[in-house]
């Protein structure tokens, strides 16, 4: 495609070279809302204090100081190295992730007695080994983006990383339930202290390896068969692959004991699909196959218990959780209990009583939240969800190679989803798992995954917003890339 550039001598480009395509690297404007997001965290500080102490410390700054001084390093990384990705990612994630060590903070003060709240010591507590976690996430996400200049790179590996994302997911299924079940779930590696929740890594893996396959194998994966009510439906035998994911996925429901893992790596394949054939009919028939397996596991629970007899007794719960409100369902209760104390503007930062909900610095999370900041604060932490999804689509749709598009969007789509199998759960709509809110929840293995995330995100925005064209109109490509075949659609040049 070809398209004429502004004449050199118009005003609003003077000065500029003809055929070469300017971009603005917008690095000011993420440095100005990084900046603002700090100011949040730091005045939600200030407010949790407040309540909890009636008064504000001298203080009270220095979490969102130390938080402030990681995140100025990363917009740093970020400026040197990957120059043109998106300036809203990176303060997004931010707020999160200081809002999340504030409540845990918080959750500290709460804990301590009430003599020793005051000169309870910032580094010390969940709040202050989450704030340790978030140095070593972000000192890795700056080291992936320092070692993966071309996001396209990584696509050499992409077996050798889908074996290592199906060892990942299988691995807490195959130990001991000593060393790998919390409250029911296994998906845990624990040995001694040290614990890691290998599922966050794998889904990254995987989705690596979803997105190159899918582009050697897209023309075939659209091929239709036949039509029906509108919608053209694959040909049976392409359906092989959806069936090894969908198995893979029974499998993690049944010896996990998870319903949000199983639906988080089913789904992320499936939305991976339609990204590339573009085909509604992909989205049905993992509808039809996911419901169809758990609804299938929650009978033969109900028959047979065994394996399915934990998925069984969570559906139950999800069914009628206030049958038990004092043992099976305490948590959800609770939970709800909590989202409706907080009402529509919540009880004010450090005004509830999050001590009441089980695991309220992990999978309830958002539901301690949601009594202190209401049903306002919630939506507008949703938005910010909502607001880095956009951003990885608008990613996706920018950059100029297929595994490129396919790689963020099944990113973008993989946080949305984990979003709401954590919030539907708390809410009510779906049963709870053992998931955890992304940026927030405390724990390392989760936020090291995402800000992982979150680096690829940064890698394929800086190669979708950077401009590919020189003098004469001659098309600049990364070096290092893979074959030609997953460059995807011819680049747009424009000529002098």
């Amino acid at each position: 495609m070809t398209a004429a550039a502004t004449p050199a001598t118009s005003p609003a480009n003077a000065g500029e070279r003809p055929g070469v395509r300017l971009a603005r690297s917008r690095r000011n404007a993420e440095l100005s809302l990084l900046l603002l997001a700090m100011a949040l965290v730091a005045a939600y500080g200030a407010m949790v204090e407040a309540n909890v102490l009636d008064t504000i410390t001298p203080g009270f700054w220095v979490p969102a100081a130390a938080l402030t001084a990681v995140f100025l390093g990363m917009h740093l990384v970020i400026r040197f190295l990957a120059p043109f990705a998106d300036p809203a990612l990176l303060p997004a994630v931010a707020l999160l992730n200081g809002l999340g060590v504030g409540f845990l903070h918080r959750l500290d003060l709460a804990r301590a007695a009430p003599e020793d709240r005051a000169g309870l010591a910032t580094f010390a507590g969940v709040g202050g080994r989450q704030l340790a976690w978030t140095l070593i996430s972000v000192i890795l996400a700056a080291a992936l983006l320092a070692l993966m200049r071309d996001h396209r790179s990584i696509s050499r590996y992409a077996y050798t990383l889908g074996l290592a994302g199906i060892v990942l997911v299988m691995l807490p299924a195959v130990l001991p339930a000593s060393i790998s079940e919390i409250n029911g779930a296994k998906l845990w590696v624990r040995i001694g202290s040290f614990s890691i929740q290998p599922g966050e890594f794998a889904k990254l893996a995987l989705l690596v390896f979803f997105a190159y396959y899918l582009v050697r194998k897209r023309e075939v994966l659209s091929l239709a068969s036949h039509r029906f009510l509108g919608i053209d439906f694959p040909r049976g035998r392409d359906l092989g692959p959806v069936l090894v994911v969908w198995a893979i996925s029974l499998l993690v429901l049944v010896f996990e004991k998870d319903l949000g893992t199983s639906l988080l790596y089913f789904g992320m394949f499936v939305a991976t699909v339609y990204i590339a054939t573009e085909r509604v009919s992909w989205l049905l028939i993992g509808l039809v196959l996911f419901f169809g397996g758990a609804y299938l596991a929650y009978v033969l629970g109900d028959a047979v218990g065994g394996p399915f007899a934990n998925f069984y007794l969570r559906a139950q719960i999800w069914l009628d959780p206030f049958d038990k409100p004092y043992d099976d369902g305490y948590q959800l209760v609770q939970g709800l209990l909590a989202l409706g104390t907080g009402g529509m503007f919540g009880t004010g930062p450090g005004g509830g009583q999050p001590l009441l909900l089980p695991e309220v610095q992990n999978d309830f999370i958002f539901a301690g939240l949601g009594e202190e900041i209401g049903l306002f604060g919630l939506s507008a932490l949703l938005v910010i969800y909502l607001l880095i999804v956009e951003r990885g689509l608008r990613a996706a749709l920018a950059v100029r190679d297929s595994f490129g598009k396919l790689l963020a969007g099944g990113l973008a789509f993989t946080l949305a989803l984990q979003v709401f199998v954590i919030v539907g759960g708390i809410s009510g709509l779906i049963p709870l798992t053992g998931q955890t809110t992304p940026f927030l929840s405390a724990g390392g293995s989760s936020l090291m995954a995402n800000w992982l995330l979150i680096a690829v995100l940064l890698r394929v925005s800086d190669a979708g917003r950077r401009p590919v064209t020189g003098v004469g109109g001659k098309v600049n490509r990364p070096a290092g890339g893979p074959p030609e075949h997953l460059h995807g659609a011819p680049t747009e040049v424009i000529k002098p």
